[in-house]
């Protein structure tokens, strides 16, 4: 059995982590493949099964790939697939869902760490000698805030979107969520649901914690945008394109909200006509949050996990 990764560098894992499959069939790991059809279909030939994290297998790939018999994502996210021409052709699609939360949920909170405490700018303040030449014991160059006390709007209340708002809630902020189903509801006093203008307009801090569909593309909006508090702060960690960038990108300048954070962007790796880069006001991190090397191994663990079930006829996290 002829096993093909075609990104295996985006899990930056050494070589050894990869022996749980390489037991399995033979294994043929690519670092990257281009975005080339050609290319694709030829390194996936043969194979009956591929594992992409970002590669896009489309129909017409597909239906070059007789042998294929399964595709195991790696990574949450199944947008690569063309997951109705796969099922028509008889391939399942797995996915890896859950491995990133503690991740995600711990670097959303760094990012409105970061803004608030404002560590960095102290940081190389210190390292610069100020505080070697202050007549204080202690300064601070902008104002420091602090988040109890604070509303917190979360969108989308799934795994990641609920455990940013506990930690939230634990500091001492109230928090507003928006969620389709509106289902596990906490039972804090501090806790509601709201629309999204509702949160947009109420919230000192934003944090976009939903999936992209066809209906929510570029969503966060200028009118959106332009009900936010002045000081307010805008999170993504989420998807890029949620978000319409040039619009972000006036806002700030504008000063409402007065601060971005993201780890995600609608074209990555980042143009260098991005909107959004070089803006004192927006912290951007390259879509790392889920990159921890705990949820790297266990994504690696759930894709063979996926594999291993496909074999024994009882798959498993199937998405199409």
């Amino acid at each position: 059995m002829k096993i093909v990764v075609l990104d295996a560098a985006t899990l930056d894992l050494p070589d050894g982590a990869w022996n749980g499959l390489r037991a399995l069939g033979e294994l043929v790991l690519h670092p990257l493949t281009p975005h080339d059809a050609r290319m694709i279909a030829e390194r996936c030939a043969g194979a009956e099964i591929v594992m992409t994290n970002k590669v896009h297998l489309d129909a017409a790939t597909l239906a070059e790939l007789p042998a294929l018999k399964l595709i195991s994502v790696l990574a949450t996210g199944h947008n690569v697939i063309d997951s109705k021409a796969a099922r028509a052709k008889g391939v399942t699609v797995c996915n890896a869902p859950g491995y990133s939360t503690p991740a995600v949920v711990q670097h959303t909170v760094a990012l409105i760490l970061k803004c608030f405490n404002r560590v960095t700018l102290h940081n190389d303040s210190v390292h610069a000698g100020d505080w070697v030449r202050s007549p204080r014991f202690a300064y601070w160059k902008t104002p420091l805030r602090e988040i109890a006390g604070r509303t917190v709007g979360i969108i989308g209340w799934g795994a990641i979107g609920s455990r940013v708002g506990e930690v939230m809630h634990v500091m001492g902020a109230s928090v507003l969520a928006n969620s389709r189903s509106r289902r596990n509801a906490p039972t804090w006093k501090s806790f509601a649901w709201a629309d999204i203008g509702e949160i947009f307009e109420r919230a000192d801090i934003v944090s976009l914690h939903c999936p992209q569909t066809h209906h929510n593309a570029q969503f966060v909006n200028a009118a959106l945008l332009a009900r936010m508090k002045p000081d307010a702060l805008f999170v993504n960690t989420a998807r890029g394109g949620l978000v319409d960038e040039p619009a972000l990108a006036a806002a700030l300048r504008a000063g409402r909200p007065g601060m971005a954070a993201l780890d995600v962007v609608a074209r990555e790796p980042m143009a260098h006509d991005c909107p959004l880069l070089g803006l004192p006001n927006c912290i951007i991190t390259p879509h790392l949050a889920w990159a921890s090397e705990e949820a790297r191994l266990r994504l690696l663990g759930i894709t063979e996990a996926n594999v291993r079930a496909f074999l024994a006829g009882q798959p498993q996290h199937v998405v199409n």
